[in-house]
This record gives structure tokens, sequence and C-alpha cells, in this order.
């Protein structure tokens, strides 16, 4: 991979990580269309990981709150005055159970579903549909509370978003509307929990790496500062998108995104 490649591999991903339209669907057209086949996983990780570092700026104050939180509670197991963040906390726990036993039961078909562009277009459909229909389900007022159960729900969602072409936070945040959130606690609860949907990602994608022994090279380094400029940006418009109720306006991309993925099929 050159390093021009990385860098716009990275800005890819940057984009489309936060903006419901799939970031592993548009990596792996990107990946075809560079004609890149040797990085796979671990390129896809390390942007990934850049795209976290954006996630981690703009909920610092959640995270740090929620680590105090467990911290105190830990030591004296009295829960008073941090109930709201144990929950989260546990929410956060709970809904990555599924995401994990998801995601490994699809890691045995990720050289399909990591090639694959007529996968990816029947996903990208799919996930228009998804963002089109959640314009009914807005509430601007503080709507349900965030529930074990809605946390395995969207924990599940996140799971089957392994799939290229099914946007993670598009989906997520859509579950999280469709379940009785509200928009703000729908868009916090998804983006908290992909910290550990990625960060497992990560540690399995070192492991590959160095069973393999691969390296981490100039253009996955430039692709993955890329990828945190420019995720930034995205998140901080996505937000900004989805508390203005403007969120189902991605769909009409995600579809005609889809037709051209299908469409290069018959090509």
């Amino acid at each position: 991979m050159e390093i021009y490649q990385g860098i716009i591999l990275g800005i890819l991903q940057g984009l489309t990580e936060f903006l419901p339209v799939s970031s592993s669907g548009h990596l792996v057209l990107g990946q075809i269309y560079f004609n890149i086949t040797e990085y796979g996983l671990v390129f896809d990780a390390s942007v990934h990981m850049g795209t976290l570092g954006a996630v981690f700026i703009v909920y610092f104050k959640d995270i740090q709150g929620i680590l105090k939180s467990l911290v105190y509670y830990a030591g004296t197991r009295d829960p008073s005055g941090h109930e709201t963040n144990l929950a989260l906390a546990a929410a956060i726990i709970i809904g990555s159970v599924p995401t994990a036993i998801i995601g490994f039961a699809l890691k045995q078909f990720e050289d399909i579903l990591f090639t694959s562009s007529l996968l990816v277009g029947a996903m990208l459909l799919l996930t228009g549909c998804l963002l089109w229909v959640s314009r009914r389900y807005y509430r601007v007022e503080q709507g349900e509370h965030l529930t074990i159960s809605r946390a395995v729900i969207i924990g599940i969602v996140q799971g089957l978003a392994v799939i290229p072409g099914i946007s993670r936070s598009g989906s997520t945040i859509a579950t999280g509307l469709f379940t009785g959130l509200d928009r703000k606690t729908a868009a916090r609860f998804s983006f908290l929990l992909s910290i550990p949907a990625i960060l497992g990602a990560q540690v399995i994608s070192l492991k590959d790496m160095i069973e393999s022994q691969g390296h981490i090279d100039p253009a996955t380094i430039c692709g993955t500062i890329a990828s945190f400029i420019v995720g930034l940006a995205a998140l901080k418009l996505l937000l900004k998108l989805v508390n203005t109720g403007k969120f189902h306006l991605f769909a009409p991309y995600c579809w005609l995104a889809g037709i051209l993925a299908l469409f290069s099929n018959f090509i």
C-alpha cells in the first residue's frame, strides 16, 4: 500500500465511521478499487483506532466520570452519588457481550465479508432503510431510560454491524431511537459502546499480526492519523445532525452507494 492510498483510506474511514454510511463497507470498496489485498483487518483495525481517539476527545467527561465512579465503587462498594455512571458502565459492559459473541462468530467468514462488493452493496441498501425509518422515532425530550434489555438489543445490532455495509453508528443510533431513547442518549450510548468493541478488534488484529509476523508500515500510520483528524470533525457534525433531526438524510446516499456497489459487479 502506498502512503497516499493509506491517507485516502484513512480520510474515508474518518468520514464514514461517524457519518452513518458504513466505514467498513467504504474501506472494503476502497481496498478493492486500489487492488489492496494484503492488509485486511490490520489496516482496518488501525484506522478504527484513529477514529476511536476522536470518541475519547468528544466524550472525555463521560469516560472520566465512568472511570472515577468505577474506582470509587471498587474501593467503597457504596454507589451513592454514582448511580448514573455505574448504570451506564453496566449497560456498556452488558451491551458489549453480544457484540463480542457475534463478532467472534463472524470472524471465521472475514475472507468473504471483507472482499465482497455485492455484500457491501446489499448492506448499504439495508442501512439506508434503517436511517429512513428512524426519522419517525426522533425524540427531542428525554425518552425511555437506558435499560439492560435496550443495551443488549443495541449490542446485538453493533455485533451485526461487523458486516461491511451496515453502518455501526447508523444502526445503533437508529436502534436506540426505535427502543424509545431520545436523540442525545441514543448517540451517546452508541459511541461509548463502540469503545470496547474497537479496542477488542484492535487486540485481535495485533494478535493476528504477531502470528503472521506482520508490521505496521508508514501507510497504516498515516492512514490512522488521517482517520483521527477527519473523524473528529465528522463526529461533531453527526452529533449536530442527530440533535437537529436530520440523521435520516444520509439514507439516499446509502441507497446510491449500495446501488453503485451492486452495479459494479456486472461491469
